[in-house]
């Protein structure tokens, strides 16, 4: 994915480490501003990130246990190949 505007990190490297990001995981505080740059001025990666954070929510009603990290690396993998837009996903509150 690429809005086609040029930016200090690429596309491509963003969506590497979205879920990190949104994670808190990233401990160098310059890739963090580096992706929060990026996220601020493009769209597409920008709509990444409101998905991430659908899933994130709903994830969150589950309970408060924590994930192991063999299960957020398959999750991970899964959620790269999903192609959904945001608009359309309804959360429902219960």
């Amino acid at each position: 994915m690429s809005c086609g505007n040029p930016h200090e990190v690429d596309c491509a490297e963003v969506l590497r480490h979205l879920q990190e990001y949104l994670d808190h995981e990233i401990d160098n505080d310059t890739t963090c501003a580096e992706l929060q740059q990026h996220l601020e001025e493009c769209g597409p990666c920008l709509s990444e990130q409101g998905i991430y954070d659908v899933v994130k929510k709903r994830l969150g009603c589950c309970g408060g246990e924590v994930a192991s990290a063999e299960f957020k690396v398959r999750l991970r993998a899964s959620l790269a190949t999903v192609q959904i837009d945001v608009t359309t996903v309804e959360i429902r509150e219960s």
